[in-house]
């Protein structure tokens, strides 16, 4: 019998008025996370292997929520393509997938999904989860869509680094 449970808690798509590989190198990087991501305070540990957020680097969230540090892998980095991580934390494991397209030279669509893999037991009172991550998650994707678009436009040479 089956002891978990994974589901999808959020599939969003944000517009962001930068090139792909702009868009990609800030959001793949972990020590640029607490700049866009709201639940998040700070990162720790980072251990990169080759770039930040290259396949193989790993580091802790420490978030907004007490007692709740998840441990973070980026088990898939194709530059301006895809970045996948897992967090896992307990018997919780959180994935997000980063997928990006270019729309031309200055614009490209950012699609995030997210699943949690939990507890079979668990999984029935996770309906708040599923209801709120889609908003959390577009709302953080659109904040860094706005910082990286503020950046190029104060330095349209400056890149994400």
């Amino acid at each position: 019998m089956k002891s978990t449970a994974r589901l999808q808690i959020a599939d969003v798509t944000v517009q962001f008025g930068v090139a792909s590989e702009v868009a990609y190198d800030y959001l793949s990087d972990p020590g640029r996370r607490a700049e866009w991501q709201a639940s998040l305070l700070r990162v720790a540990d980072e251990a990169d292997v080759g770039e930040p957020g290259e396949a193989g680097s790993s580091w802790i969230d420490v978030t907004a929520v007490p007692f709740v540090r998840p441990t973070m892998e980026v088990v898939e980095s194709r530059r301006a393509q895809r970045w996948r991580e897992i967090g896992r934390w307990g018997p919780v494991d959180a994935a997000l997938t980063l997928d990006f397209e270019a729309q031309g030279k200055h614009s490209t669509l950012v699609r995030a999904r997210a699943h949690l893999t939990v507890p079979l037991v668990v999984a029935p009172g996770l309906l708040g989860v599923r209801v709120l991550a889609p908003t959390a998650l577009a709302a953080d994707l659109r904040t860094a869509a706005r910082l990286l678009e503020n950046r190029q436009t104060t330095d349209p040479h400056q890149e994400a680094s």
